[in-house]
């Protein structure tokens, strides 16, 4: 071989390498099972044998608002808007903290809230919730489910973090991030995708035992790929072990899934996001699921919504993703979704619901 071609063929060898450690160094790569952050400051109370406990679980949009309609939010990626203002960022801010100052729930799963991202000036906004809600939760959990230093998708082109974060009015023990299965996609796209993840938390109960509380985001369904069912098998794998062992536990999220019967209530144009037989069936059928059957499909269905996309085609809520599922030992005491004063806020509504914790043996 001519030194010359050997040269060449070498210097596009170190080219390449060179490329592959760049975007490696870029991206992150989190390992299967790994503790997550966590922080209680004070002398923190526990759970009791026996006392109500209330939930509430929220999608936050990453405090955009309701303003826009981001290049994601139709189907075929054209929407024209790529960020939020600092403005609409700094409202939608005050108008959680409004909506959870005057419901007080005393354990609040959030999804999209974002840290280190430049669609939105590099907030860290688990911390600015933090600095005005500190009285009501000395604990918090967190972790991450997309992070990346530089995203070259020309809609973002800079840096992306988003998170799950649980904040508690009661002692969190410990806290672990658990990676779900992800969506395949080329090697090199899938260094660059969300990682979806459970943020499983243990709130030790006076007497003995854990509560464990479960925070997750799924992925949307994706034509042709089967990641919603084989995330969902392993939450199912995970309540089905916490069963076994007794354990007394809560999950609240955004599943990305319509319970049965509210596909046909979809407008066409809506429609080709969802499979029309939910897989959401392979925890329903097991757990108590809020809201129930019988309320997000019914008639008064509409009451259960909690995402009003920002689709200009769609007008009022008109689809339920969120949801909490929960151990048979914990008795619902009631469960609505608040969407009177929240519309604005972001494009899914706040989920809350009331549990009676059994007694002390």
């Amino acid at each position: 071989m001519p030194r010359v071609l050997r040269y060449a063929l070498l210097s596009v060898a170190a080219i390449a390498i060179g490329l592959v450690a760049l975007v490696y160094a870029l991206t992150w790569h989190p390992a299967e099972r790994e503790p997550a952050t966590l922080a209680c400051t004070g002398d923190v109370a526990q759970v009791q044998p026996g006392q109500a406990l209330k939930v509430m679980t929220w999608n936050l949009q990453y405090l955009a608002g309701k303003r826009y309609v981001f290049y994601y939010d139709l189907a075929n990626g054209s929407g024209p808007d790529e960020r939020p203002t600092r403005e609409d960022l700094a409202y939608n801010l005050d108008e959680v903290v409004r909506v959870v100052r005057e419901e007080q729930p005393d354990i609040l799963n959030l999804q999209e809230l974002h840290e280190g991202a430049k669609a939105t000036d590099y907030q860290d906004q688990l911390a600015l919730l933090q600095e005005r809600l500190a009285d009501l939760y000395p604990c918090t959990s967190q972790a991450f489910y997309w992070k990346a230093a530089f995203v070259p998708d020309p809609h973002i082109f800079g840096s992306v973090g988003t998170k799950l974060t649980t904040l508690s009015r009661f002692r969190i023990a410990n806290a672990e991030r658990l990676q779900l299965p992800e969506l395949q996609q080329l090697p090199l796209r899938q260094l660059f995708a969300p990682k979806r993840a459970l943020l499983v938390s243990q709130l030790p109960i006076r007497g003995g035992g854990n509560l464990t509380v479960i925070n997750t985001h799924l992925d949307a369904h994706t034509t042709g790929q089967d990641v919603q069912q084989r995330q969902l098998a392993m939450v199912r794998a995970q309540l089905d072990s916490l069963e076994i062992e007794g354990k007394i536990w809560l999950l609240g999220g955004d599943l990305n899934l319509l319970p049965p019967g509210q596909f046909d209530h979809l407008a066409a144009s809506q429609q080709a996001r969802y499979p029309r037989d939910t897989p959401l069936q392979a925890l329903w059928e097991h757990y108590p699921m809020v809201p129930r059957i019988d309320e997000a499909s019914g008639p008064e269905q509409a009451s259960w919504y909690t995402h009003f996309p920002n689709d200009p085609r769609v007008d009022r809520p008109d689809r339920t993703l969120d949801y909490v599922f929960h151990s048979p030992h914990l008795t619902r005491i009631d469960a609505r979704v608040r969407q009177q004063d929240t519309l604005g806020i972001s494009d899914h509504l706040p989920l809350i619901a009331r549990f009676l914790l059994p007694p002390a043996q």
